[in-house]
């Protein structure tokens, strides 16, 4: 008789296969049947030199599961920050202290997608490469796409570096630290009507804006009420 691990494990496996065309991500027993191994894929999202690669995770379900994270690493050679290139060791907060029972194999897997949109080479598991984003970050996005070509079956298409030479210019400014990722003139329009701005990327964060890898956007209506409310002292 299955145990209660296995069976939440079964059911969350039907989950991510009848969701694996839309959230790009799939998962199944290593065997066919021990629900303790998996081996997970994930699709390089589009627009990141990963896109068009297929990237295995191998997963380790623990005893005392949901309890406690399962343990993932990537099989698949890649060219990141948060992962080893050596071992594929993931560093991301989901897979340790950021935990909790409520949280599932497929939202880990989405996390870890999410991963290879934004880097964070500010915690990083691979120092090399996340000293390469940092400083030459167009170079950082050339080997990753030779690395995903190379090891996950990316195809060898053009990359848009545009977004690399933004951040390595953002990267190469002072101030970087005070804007927190966000992009320089994104946060100035607030400043320039008269908040400081530590206040504006205090009110970015609070109402949940995204860094959007650095870059300039138009922001909605409805979220440059909530930032000004903030930096007013209205909620």
């Amino acid at each position: 008789m299955a145990n209660s691990r296995d069976r939440r494990v079964a059911k969350e496996l039907q989950d991510i296969q009848a969701d694996r065309e839309k959230s790009g991500v799939y998962a199944m027993p290593v065997d066919g049947v021990d629900l303790k191994h998996l081996k997970g894929t994930i699709a390089g999202p589009p627009d990141t030199p990963y896109a068009g690669g297929t990237f295995i995770i191998d997963i380790q379900i623990p005893d005392n599961y949901p309890f406690k994270s399962p343990t993932m690493r990537f099989d698949t050679k890649i060219w990141h920050p948060n992962v080893s290139s050596q071992t594929g060791a993931i560093c991301l907060d989901t897979l340790g202290t950021g935990w909790s029972p409520v949280q599932t194999i497929k939202t880990a897997l989405l996390s870890i997608r999410m991963l290879l949109e934004v880097p964070n080479p500010k915690d990083p598991q691979d120092a090399e490469v996340a000293t390469m984003l940092m400083n030459t970050a167009e170079r950082f996005a050339r080997v990753a796409q030779e690395w995903a070509i190379k090891h996950a079956g990316a195809p060898n298409q053009q990359l848009d570096l545009s977004k690399y030479k933004s951040l390595e210019d953002a990267t190469a400014s002072p101030d970087i630290d005070r804007y927190k990722g966000y992009n320089k003139d994104l946060v100035d329009r607030f400043v320039n009507m008269g908040f400081d701005v530590e206040k504006v990327v205090d009110a970015f964060l609070f109402v949940g804006i995204e860094r959007n890898h650095g870059q300039d956007y138009e922001l909605e209506e409805a979220y440059m009420g909530d930032i000004t409310a903030r930096l007013l002292g209205e909620n």
